[in-house]
């Protein structure tokens, strides 16, 4: 019998990893309970891709049915949520070059992805969609998938196919310009 894990406490990768073997046998509870683990990850980086809150619910949905169909053939190279990452990310180009555009995200879509229950409030959740959209698509990218989704670095680095390097250096920019922009809007309160 499985138990059903907060969002919060979602990406233990060997957690995860038994779900899969499980959706692999057929075992609908696992994908249940992988869907109830990851989503606010899959999605808010589905979202930083397409840029379209219905686009990126299209691309979780598809990502599950993807993970159902195909988890007989994952194989644990990397972190289970990397594997996710990367199918939502495909899903999620494919939408734009069938779209043939890209477009700005709008602030209330931003307000779609999961927050925690710390920064429920409307101040803190405005607070929070102010400082992501000063953010470049790559930073926003990096701190959703670093600080939402839990991907490690190098991880990040495969996924988005940029340096490690890149990576580091674009993490620690956004949290630099997150934390400046969150020391203002606090001597503003």
């Amino acid at each position: 019998m499985l138990t059903f894990t907060a969002p919060d406490e979602a990406y233990a990768p060997q957690d995860l990893d038994g779900l899969i073997r499980l959706i692999a046998a057929g075992n609908r509870e696992a994908l249940a309970e992988l869907y109830t683990r990851t989503r606010s990850g899959v999605y808010g980086f589905a979202l930083s891709i397409a840029k379209s809150a219905h686009d990126a619910e299209d691309v979780l949905q598809e990502t599950y049915i993807r993970v159902w169909s195909s988890a007989s053939s994952y194989t644990a190279k990397g972190t289970p949520m990397a594997w996710l990452l990367a199918i939502a990310k495909n899903l999620a180009l494919m939408k734009l070059r069938a779209r043939g555009k890209s477009q700005e995200l709008e602030p209330e879509e931003w307000a779609a992805i999961a927050v925690p229950d710390s920064a429920s409030n409307v101040h803190d959740r405005h607070l929070l969609e102010a400082a992501l959209a000063i953010l470049s698509d790559e930073e926003r990218q990096i701190i959703m998938l670093h600080a939402v989704a839990g991907v490690k670095h190098r991880e990040i680095s495969s996924l988005l196919d940029m340096p490690l390097a890149t990576v580091l250096s674009k993490y620690h920019r956004a949290l630099k310009k997150l934390r400046t922009y969150l020391e203002g809007a606090d001597a503003n309160d």
